[in-house]
């Protein structure tokens, strides 16, 4: 098996200019890097992951902490940090935490401590202190995805914001029977992703001067969201739009209404937030987050601090966007 050697030989460098060209750290000539990977290229010679980490210090691989793996706002999500990572050479090493505190303090206290990683990113996690302490000990860059925290760099949607353009469209449209499906606020913290899209759903409606302001709670699957809108919908006043705090329920609010023979959106309007791909299949009307770009974004920072920038303690702003397409409308007048 070829070595660095004899890519240093075939290239006509030193091996020390073959680790940087190799590397993409330290000064190399265009024309040079491109001979050297011409060289190990037709030689077959990959860098040793072992040889570079004593030679760099970094070990290559990014932890990634994430609360769920089988839903789909978490895997594009980390599709994104993934696709962003890897094309720079970085590895990642997937913790997968619930609510259980003991759980939780195996993954903060002791697995992170004992994988070596060169920086951590955590999607939509609530820290605690003693767990933000737990992260800020292990001297690498970090990096969270909604759940903010001023001790690290956070990249978030404005989720009250995101609650108050989807109601704001549904009243524009004209209606007022309106049936929030999400989080439900006697377990969710006022803090939460969910709990803030339902704030700002009660928000506008108290602006509006709608005091009617309904509400269903759910899991945010598929599932959830068609218990939650059957519930709804077989009421005697009956919402004429639902606003589902995820994209996932919106779908089981469509079959819901569709199992009642409802038509959407003539009978009843459907919104909900993410930008799911299924979405467009539905013709699912949605505040759409971007969850792929999140993951990329969360990987350049992460990325730009392993190359020497300065933390960007407290919040990033990440874009939403309304994207209509056709599940909502005026109310019927029947």
């Amino acid at each position: 098996m070829a070595g660095i050697d004899d890519v240093a030989r075939a290239a006509g460098v030193s091996t020390a200019t073959v680790s940087r060209a190799l590397s993409g750290r330290g000064p190399v000539s265009v024309a040079t890097r491109d001979r050297v990977l011409a060289a190990a290229e037709s030689l077959g010679y990959v860098v040793s992951a072992s040889a570079s980490s004593l030679a760099s210090g970094r070990t290559r691989a990014v932890g990634v902490v994430v609360p769920f793996l089988d839903r789909w706002f978490f895997s594009t999500v980390l599709a994104g940090i993934s696709d962003a990572l890897v094309r720079k050479g970085y590895d990642i090493t997937l913790y997968s935490v619930s609510a259980d505190p003991a759980e939780r303090r195996r993954v903060f206290d002791d697995h992170l401590r004992r994988r070596r990683i060169d920086a951590v990113i955590t999607i939509a996690l609530e820290l605690d202190a003693e767990e933000s302490a737990s992260l800020n000990g292990l001297d690498v860059p970090i990096v969270a995805i909604a759940g903010p925290n001023p001790l690290v760099t956070t990249l978030t949607v404005d989720d009250l914001a995101v609650g108050r353009l989807a109601t704001t469209h549904l009243l524009g449209l004209g209606h007022r029977r309106i049936t929030h499906i999400g989080a439900d606020a006697a377990i969710d913290a006022g803090s939460t992703v969910p709990a803030l899209r339902r704030r700002g759903f009660e928000q506008v409606l108290a602006e509006a001067g709608v005091t009617d302001a309904r509400f269903e709670p759910a899991d945010f699957t598929i599932e959830g969201g068609s218990a939650a809108a059957a519930r709804a919908l077989a009421a005697p006043d009956a919402p004429t739009a639902l606003f589902a705090a995820s994209d996932e329920m919106a779908i089981g609010a469509i079959l819901a209404a569709r199992d009642r023979g409802l038509r959407v959106p003539h009978d009843v309007s459907i919104i909900g937030v993410d930008g799911h791909e299924l979405g467009r299949w539905f013709g699912l009307t949605t505040v759409d987050q971007f969850a792929r770009g999140q993951g990329e974004r969360a990987a350049h920072a992460v990325l730009a601090e392993l190359d020497g920038a300065e933390p960007a303690r407290g919040r990033g702003t990440l874009p939403f966007e309304l994207v209509d397409r056709g599940s909502t409308a005026a109310p019927s007048r029947r």
